[in-house]
């Protein structure tokens, strides 16, 4: 995750308006509770928490369906939409240049998919290449996917469109908890020198979350490694900033030591392949699995994906019938477990089958600067000089193999627990919140946090926390439109917003088109 910036520095403990023991011990609260405590109240009829891609499709949503500005607070430690997105793929070599794992029809800043990421590169370059990419994907070509840089600069155009600086609110979201009479308080620490009280509450009918993963993982032995040895250049997550790896490379040779075989595994190895063939780095690679792909994955013919040379092929994280055809109904209609089954055979460690990742791999193997290894790692451990980390390895065989390298790159994922979230800790303790089979926040099929409503007061939550609901691909883009979709549905027919019909659709898109405010 990004840094939190300077300004959002708690203010000193001896400032007034902050919380009680009373009141951190309490599920619901009364007005006259937090009066009490001096914490000053600012009333809002809806509050997202987080400030990312999420909460920027949910109030998206709610500016479209007739809410104003001065209706919504978007709390949050980042002043963009796109901020931790964008610090998560640049880290994870996607700059602005490269192209993501989302199709042409996935765009943020649009829900009518008109005109799609495809269109809109086809008009800035004046080239229908991209059209005709679109027309023959899969058979004739690879799936089109947007640059990031596109989909950075579409966003900051509708950020500025719906008034989002109006809406967002700069500090750190400390808890949310129900209030007597219905609603939810919402607690936040304001910016160092910006209030007078530690903490300020937004009073609000509904509050939605969308705060996105909970931290980063670490491979269990090389998070023991770091805690052990205090070493956190040489052994590295590649969502954390790690470019001192990539410069070291330049100037001397080097290994590195790559594990994880996912979407993130593969841009590692462009870019530690790419410096070999453009800045004459001489860098050799060492890629570690654990479990060792060497054919079609999946059961029964739905899910069958091709797979080989130690990866999963699938163009995107699941099948594309999962975000809006018969796999989509198919989850919906389960419960539980049943439902956790079924995304594990859509989803898995997999990666997009891109011609230039399997060609590069292809012929690193031939000229000996790419090679493989399978095992369970038994130590890691500083080399006797301290020039290298050494990996202990155990092959199927019971074969044992020490791997040395300047630097290991964990290229695991991100899925940390739900705990490890300050915030969604003390849903899980005060909120009424659970959690489902995958181990994130237990939603409806209208991304409702079940166990959470307040009388008339839902609260709602969209993104990653959500992994395991009726819906699979809810941390992609479309999954974020989806998911803020189905919750303004659900607040139209409280009453709480209009409905977003085909008039109101067509006269919303036009003002769109001509970037003119909801």
């Amino acid at each position: 995750m990004p840094p939190p910036l300077d300004a959002i520095d708690a203010p000193p403990a001896a400032a007034p308006g902050d919380l009680t023991e009373p009141l951190i011990a309490a599920d619901t609260w009364a007005d006259s509770d937090v009066e009490a405590a001096g914490i000053p109240v600012r009333d809002v009829p809806f509050v997202t928490v987080g400030g990312g891609l999420g909460s920027f499709a949910m109030a998206d949503l709610l500016r479209l369906a007739g809410l104003g500005v001065e209706q919504i607070a978007v709390l949050s430690d980042i002043r963009r939409p796109d901020e931790t997105y964008r610090y998560l793929a640049e880290n994870s070599q996607i700059p602005e240049s490269e192209r993501l794992r989302s199709d042409a029809g996935s765009v943020m800043d649009n829900i009518w998919a008109f005109p799609s990421y495809a269109m809109r590169e086809a008009a800035g370059e004046r080239s229908l290449a991209p059209v005709w990419q679109v027309l023959t994907e899969p058979l004739l070509a690879e799936f089109f996917t947007p640059r990031s840089g596109q989909v950075y600069r579409s966003v900051e155009r509708e950020a500025l469109r719906i008034g989002w600086e109006d809406m967002r609110v700069i500090g750190h979201v400390r808890m949310v908890r129900r209030r007597l009479g219905g609603g939810y308080f919402t607690v936040m620490t304001p910016p160092a020198g910006t209030a007078a009280t530690r903490r300020v509450a937004y009073r609000s009918s509904h509050v939605h979350l969308a705060v996105g993963y909970p931290g980063l993982r670490f491979l269990a032995d090389l998070q023991e490694y770091r805690s052990t040895y205090g070493d956190y250049q040489r052994v590295v997550n590649a969502y954390e900033p790690h470019e001192h790896v990539y410069q070291e490379a330049q100037r001397r040779p080097c290994t590195v030591l790559v594990r994880g075989s996912g979407i993130v595994a593969s841009r590692v190895f462009q870019r530690l392949i790419d410096d070999r063939d453009q800045s004459g780095a001489q860098t050799t690679i060492i890629h570690l699995f654990r479990n060792y792909v060497d054919g079609p994955q999946g059961e029964g013919a739905t899910f069958r994906r091709p797979g080989g040379h130690g990866f999963a092929y699938q163009a995107f994280n699941y099948p594309k019938a999962a975000w809006g055809g018969q796999l989509r109904n198919r989850l919906a209609g389960l419960e539980g477990q049943e439902r956790a089954d079924l995304l594990d055979q859509m989803g898995g460690t997999n990666t997009a089958p891109r011609r230039q990742w399997r060609q590069q791999l292809l012929r690193g193997e031939r000229e000996g600067f790419y090679e493989q290894r399978v095992g369970t790692v038994t130590s890691v451990a500083p080399s006797p000089d301290g020039s290298a980390v050494v990996t202990s390895v155990t092959s199927e065989d019971g074969q044992t193999m020490e791997l040395s390298a300047q630097f290991i790159i964990d290229s695991t994922g991100l899925e940390a627990r739900l705990t490890d979230h300050r915030l969604m800790a003390d849903l899980l303790e005060h909120g009424g919140a659970g959690t489902n089979p995958k181990g994130r926040l237990d939603v409806d099929p209208t991304f409702e946090v079940r166990g959470t409503r307040s009388e008339s007061g839902r609260m709602y939550a969209s993104g990653s926390i959500t992994l395991g609901g009726y819906y699979a691909g809810v941390d992609s883009f479309l999954g974020l439109q989806y998911a803020a979709l189905q919750i303004a549905d659900d607040l139209a027919h409280l009453g709480f917003c209009r409905h977003i019909g085909p008039g109101r659709s067509i006269a919303q898109w036009w003002r769109w088109a001509r970037n003119r405010a909801p």
